[in-house]
């Protein structure tokens, strides 16, 4: 069993990096945003369809080069909270949690006794494969996995103070895109009211002492909020970045060509 690298930074008030393979399968470029020194790869399970196996693969190219396997979930049953903790995931994030209650809910599914009650297995990866004693097990997952829960709707942010309350969540990240849908202005993310609203967030997160974190595009983008306390900082895409460099190379060699 082994520490949690993104936990273990943001409680000494350190910024953990995360970025995203988005939409690839590949446990090499899991392994290498570890060797780049990244804390945490977002394998998106909502919006991808990536399976258990392939959570699983990607999750040890993470723990072979240092880094975190953040699976987000689809919501459904008990067991959708807890499967990808047992296919290696060390932290998961939670999409459109709307309410204190549903914080506990998901603590309820995603953490052992005292916290919750999620099924007690002991066998997978995180166990050392059923090596480690049960209890020591246990006692270690509650510590060292993460629970994000995405507030990214308007009644999540009306309800945040709660939220933030539940033990057993540690990020509150916000979802800039469907936050700003949510509140009738699709896309428009820097709006005031949508600023207004991540500032909730921000001052909750603070007031129960949990992280809060986003998306952004840039370290540019990301210093105002890293100033107003985010810790949690998505940043990258695999698909963005491969679009981005193609088509500098394809415009310098467009450039060449027509000389």
């Amino acid at each position: 069993m082994r520490k949690n690298r993104v936990l273990e930074k943001l409680r000494q008030g350190k910024a953990a990096l995360v970025t995203t393979v988005t939409p690839y399968a590949s446990p090499k470029l899991t392994e290498m945003i570890g060797l780049l020194d990244f804390d945490c790869v977002w394998i998106d399970m909502e919006h991808q369809d990536y399976s258990y196996d392939q959570l699983f693969d990607m999750a040890l190219g993470c723990r072979s080069s240092g880094c975190e396997p953040m699976a987000r979930i689809r919501k459904g049953d008990y067991w959708t909270y807890s499967r990808p903790f047992e296919a290696g995931a060390t932290g998961i994030m939670v999409p459109h949690c709307r309410s204190g209650a549903e914080a506990e809910q998901i603590v309820r599914y995603s953490r052992f006794h005292p916290l919750g009650m999620r099924g007690i297995d002991g066998v997978e990866v995180s166990a050392d494969y059923g090596l480690a004693p049960t209890g020591e097990y246990m006692a270690h997952a509650n510590h060292e996995t993460f629970v994000c829960v995405q507030i990214e709707d308007r009644e999540a942010v009306d309800d945040v103070d709660a939220i933030a309350a539940v033990a057993g969540v540690d990020i509150l990240f916000v979802g800039p895109a469907d936050l700003s849908q949510s509140y009738g202005i699709p896309l428009q993310t820097h709006d005031p009211l949508i600023q207004r609203a991540i500032e909730r967030v921000a001052n909750a997160a603070a007031k129960h002492g949990k992280a809060w974190g986003l998306p952004v595009g840039s370290a540019e983008v990301g210093e105002r909020y890293y100033e107003m306390g985010a810790r949690f900082l998505a940043c990258g895409a695999a698909i963005i970045m491969l679009q981005q460099g193609w088509k500098r190379i394809r415009s310098d060699f467009d450039a060449l060509l027509q000389r």
